[in-house]
């Protein structure tokens, strides 16, 4: 993959003219089933057209060298150097905070909510992501989730946050949610999200690691009405 890495501003108009020939998009369901990988926990590979992307890389058992990373945040179970330094090629071009640089050297890019990268075809833009009757993820932090606009999709992994007002304003055709609640939503708070943010399908996530049980995933698709597609951990 020749990566050429752009940074812009929230209100740039993301180059819309270049793509006006672009098939239609691969349908939202069948992308996360085909495209998508939980690796338990907060973590994720999306296997997009031309890219590698992980999200959140931790306990790692088959790892795929990456094209993109995005960390939301520092806790060692979001950010896991040992983990990315798996999958890092020379190429490859690691996203996060500040406080997320680590030893990673030129390969990080800081982002902070309301920027975007663009990362050959992938835009990645960075959103708030903290708690809001809790103090695990302090909204002064600049911790942030992600949408990762890539093959006509726009794939929003929440990172660790709360029900927040900002949710409102995000469109996203496929939205990767907390579940297991202590430190991120629980259940019941996952399912009013996704009514903010109103995607075509809900991944229930957070759960089965440190906190909450697999079972919540079963439990979130009963209290959301919409489409869910509860994928099973792949490490």
């Amino acid at each position: 993959m020749c990566v050429v890495v752009r940074e812009t501003e929230q209100s740039l108009a993301i180059e819309k003219a270049n793509h006006a020939e672009l098939e239609e998009p691969m349908d939202a369901e069948a992308f996360v089933k085909d495209k998508i990988k939980w690796l338990g926990h907060a973590s994720f590979r999306i296997d997009a057209t031309g890219a590698t992307i992980y999200i959140d890389p931790w306990k790692l058992r088959n790892p795929v060298p990456a094209d993109i990373v995005c960390v939301t945040h520092s806790h060692f179970d979001h950010l896991s150097e040992e983990d990315i330094n798996l999958i890092k090629r020379p190429n490859t071009v690691i996203i996060g905070p500040a406080d997320c640089r680590a030893s990673f050297g030129e390969a990080f890019k800081v982002i902070e909510p309301g920027k975007v990268i663009a990362v050959g075809e992938v835009k990645i833009e960075a959103v708030p992501a903290y708690n809001t009757d809790k103090d695990f993820h302090p909204k002064k932090n600049n911790w942030v989730g992600y949408i990762i606009e890539v093959d006509g999709l726009r794939i929003y992994h929440t990172g660790d946050t709360d029900v927040i007002p900002e949710m409102s304003s995000i469109k996203a055709d496929i939205a990767l949610v907390p579940v297991g609640g202590t430190y991120t939503m629980t259940v019941s708070q996952a399912a009013d999200a996704v009514k903010k943010i109103n995607p075509a399908v809900a991944v229930p996530m957070h759960c089965g690691d440190i906190v909450g049980t697999l079972d919540d995933r079963k439990r979130f698709q009963e209290l959301h009405k919409g489409k869910v597609v509860i994928l099973d951990p792949q490490r």
